[in-house]
């Protein structure tokens, strides 16, 4: 693509604090940009001179672990070339992320590895989890969805979306706040606009960024196109049996919103993984931490032992059951995934010194000879 609308930085997000961690990449010929849309090869990045298309260097292509160490939509990233209309404009470094929404999903059925994981955004303000009240409001998926936000480092926000197609918003949000404590709710339309004025009010300031984050069908695209004013992302109507929707957005893409907010859309996720989402399980499951402060012995497995708080309040009906089986499924995946995690990197660093070893090794007889 050409150059276009050249950007200030100061609309993108940057501030002193990203000044400053800059500085290692701040040499002749480099300059920060901002990546604003991700494909498969190639990244489109908003810099002073116009967004641009890019693609990044042969030495942080190598030095990535994985698909999570390379470029995400909201990255800040050093660039060459964007003073040349014609020259390439290339990605040479990733400037560390303040915050980074991450899933991890294995295929075919098979655990999830440090090879699969994403990075859905980075450096994201505040986590918009859309829901819609319609047949597939599901109290479990906004459960995990918020483990994923808090672990990302940033506030989630909860939109409970097609507030004009529930016979019960007042019930639907309380159910919600039931199992988000201490997170802010909202019934939207995005559809007829309703609750979205101050919604950007709040949460949509000038160079503030937010996510977009929930299952297909659940009207992500609506809600952008809606808080835009045009029709800048595809949309497409939702199954009549389930409710469901099909995957219409493809790529994740930052956009620029009138009011000068930054919001970034991502794909529809069925299936949301929990790895590297382990310290996002506390504030997700807080009623059940703050539960299992009282009970009797710290190590409490909540199963049978004596002086159990949590098995108390699920007595009384202060806990629902599926609350608390929700919480342990999370646990579990979480814990499964670190496991392999903490595996594949040690392997993978393990390899990369091998590597480095065997190149020193050959340099050196290629030098010297055998003789040496």
């Amino acid at each position: 693509m050409m150059a276009v609308s050249p950007t200030r930085l100061e609309d993108l997000g940057w501030d002193p604090g990203w000044a400053a961690a800059f500085v290692p990449y701040d040499a002749p010929g480099w300059d920060p940009a901002r990546v604003v849309a991700a494909h498969r090869d190639v990244w489109v990045v908003a810099t002073s001179t116009g967004d641009r298309d890019a693609v990044i260097s042969g030495r942080l292509r190598h030095q990535a672990l994985g698909p999570g160490n390379l470029p995400a939509v909201g990255d800040w990233v050093a660039v060459t070339g964007i003073h040349d209309p014609a020259a390439t404009v290339v990605i040479g470094a990733v400037v560390p992320r303040r915050t980074a929404f991450r899933r991890s999903a294995g295929a075919d059925g098979r655990p999830a590895s440090v090879s699969d994981e994403q990075v859905l955004a980075a450096n994201v303000d505040v986590g918009l989890i859309v829901a819609g009240l319609d047949g597939d409001f599901n109290l479990r998926r906004i459960e995990r969805y918020l483990a994923v936000a808090w672990s990302g480092g940033s506030n989630p926000v909860i939109l409970l979306n097609k507030a004009d197609l529930a016979a019960d918003v007042s019930g639907l949000l309380t159910a919600t706040e039931a199992v988000a404590p201490g997170v802010e709710v909202r019934a939207v339309s995005a559809l007829s606009g309703a609750g979205l004025e101050d919604l950007a009010r709040d949460h949509l300031a000038p160079g503030r960024t937010a996510v977009v984050l929930g299952s297909s069908g659940v009207g992500k695209s609506t809600l952008v196109n809606a808080l835009l004013g045009v029709d800048h992302l595809r949309t497409s109507a939702v199954r009549a049996d389930d409710s469901r929707g099909r995957h219409t957005t493809t790529h994740r893409e930052l956009v620029r919103l009138p009011g000068g907010g930054l919001l970034i859309d991502t794909p529809g996720i069925r299936s949301l993984g929990v790895a590297g989402a382990a310290e996002g399980l506390e504030p997700t499951f807080a009623d059940i931490a703050d539960l299992a402060a009282g009970c009797r012995f710290g190590d409490c497995g909540h199963d049978g032992e004596p002086g159990c708080n949590v098995r108390a309040a699920l007595i009384d009906g202060t806990l629902a059951p599926a609350r608390l089986e929700s919480h342990r499924k999370l646990e579990r995946e979480a814990a499964h995934a670190a496991r392999s995690t903490d595996r594949l990197l040690r392997e993978a660093e393990r390899r990369r010194w091998k590597a480095i070893g065997m190149a020193s090794r050959a340099h050196m007889q290629q030098k010297y000879g055998s003789e040496r």
